[in-house]
């Protein structure tokens, strides 16, 4: 039982230790036998590749249990402390993430046929114009926050206007999300539910508003286009409010983590940076190594439906299931010297976006955020160095520096 006790003293999402380098963790968790019983969450945990892609690709391991009776279903709510918020069971509880067969099918149909390879491509001139007038106003400056001063305005500047929102309003709505989804990860308090509870209700509010404005006068905007989807009956009002959230929450947090983590990474691997600066054609392999080595969202989890057998051992429906992205796209089993950030990595299957049924909609304009923004970066300043070791968020769910300070010289 050594290696469950190990397992069990180094796998603490909450720990400082943890934030700073889960992956000793998740090496230690690799190494066992079977799947880790994490007794907090009442989950076990996959760490391995080949057992967290095959679950993620399962049909019949679902996010969100709909074959549940009421009473079962609200138990369930209050264990996890997800009762007595009507907003943000409305909205954020039945959403296109957290919804499953039919009623998943149908939302991700009309998401998807928005989210176009045309459409994506659509956005790099305005990305680009947005990233080179943002640098434009940090330029003069020696040291700056890449997080607070730069990467925290651009993600959601860039989905709020596919969306539809006004410049001005994106700043608020990225508070919002930060609130709602803090309370999906371990450790959330009362407090936690209070301010989700509370950033739904006005988020919500909010849409209802914008969705106002576009009823009376339709733009070429995400948000027209689904109110048009709304009024073919193809999607309900509650229905068109929460995914238009959803989005908003999705290109918000994530690509922010991923563009600090990615930073960091070329920071720590300079010879790779000094390779990317003098090869910008490697953009796309090097975005993709970003979110192999250390994914924003390196943890989901699914329930099984069934009987099955999953890292060697048999388990029953309802048992509850973690998938450890972050550990699976360290796993050497499939890279090699998988604890090595190679920007020409090639072939590079990793998980960052997840798989199967909700396999990420938005992860193509996340690297097209990502691919605009380093190549900016690499071209515009010569020297790019840490002013200071930055601080990792705790948890489980996120994975990003609270700040990344740098020192940066021009070119």
């Amino acid at each position: 039982m050594k290696d469950q006790t190990d397992a069990a003293l180094l796998f603490d999402p909450l720990s400082e230790a943890f934030a700073q380098d889960p992956h000793r963790a998740y090496a230690a968790l690799r190494a066992r036998p079977e799947p880790f019983y994490h007794a907090p969450t009442e989950t076990w945990m996959l760490s391995r590749i080949a057992d967290v892609e095959a679950v993620a690709q399962d049909r019949s391991m679902v996010r969100t249990r709909d074959d549940l009776d009421e009473e079962a279903r609200r138990a369930g709510q209050r264990a996890r402390g997800w009762h007595d918020m009507p907003h943000h069971e409305r909205f954020v509880q039945v959403n296109l993430l957290e919804s499953e067969g039919e009623t998943h099918d149908r939302l991700r149909r009309i998401v998807f046929r928005e989210f176009t390879p045309a459409m994506i491509g659509r956005q790099r001139e305005a990305i680009q114009s947005y990233v080179d007038g943002l640098l434009d106003s940090l330029s003069a400056r020696d040291e700056i926050d890449f997080i607070g001063d730069f990467a925290a305005h651009v993600p959601g500047h860039v989905i709020g206007r596919v969306l539809g929102v006004p410049d001005e309003d994106c700043p608020q709505l990225r508070h919002w999300s930060e609130e709602v989804v803090r309370f999906f990860d371990i450790g959330r308090t009362s407090e936690d539910k209070r301010r989700a509870e509370a950033a739904t209700k006005a988020f919500a509010l909010y849409l209802e508003e914008l969705l106002a404005i576009r009823s009376r006068a339709p733009r070429e905007d995400l948000m027209s286009r689904m109110l048009a989807r709304r009024e073919a009956g193809e999607m309900s009002h509650d229905e068109l409010i929460s995914t238009a959230m959803l989005i908003l929450m999705a290109g918000h947090g994530s690509t922010i983590d991923a563009l600090g983590s990615g930073l960091h990474a070329l920071l720590r691997f300079p010879k790779q940076m000094a390779w990317l600066r003098a090869a910008p054609e490697m953009i796309g392999t090097a975005v993709q190594e970003m979110f192999r080595f250390d994914p924003p969202l390196p943890y989901f989890h699914r329930f099984s439906t069934t009987d099955c057998v999953v890292g060697g051992r048999a388990f029953g429906p309802g048992t509850r299931f973690g998938l450890l992205y972050g550990a699976a796209n360290r796993d050497p089993a499939r890279f090699e010297e998988p604890d090595r950030f190679d920007i020409s990595r090639l072939p590079n299957r990793h998980l960052a976006f997840g798989g199967g049924a909700h396999f990420c909609l938005g992860n193509h304009l996340a690297r097209l955020d990502m691919d605009v923004i380093f190549t900016t970066l690499m071209a515009r300043f010569s020297r790019i160095e840490l002013a200071e070791t930055p601080v990792y968020k705790r948890g489980l769910s996120v994975r990003g520096p609270e700040a990344l300070r740098i020192r940066w010289t021009r070119a």
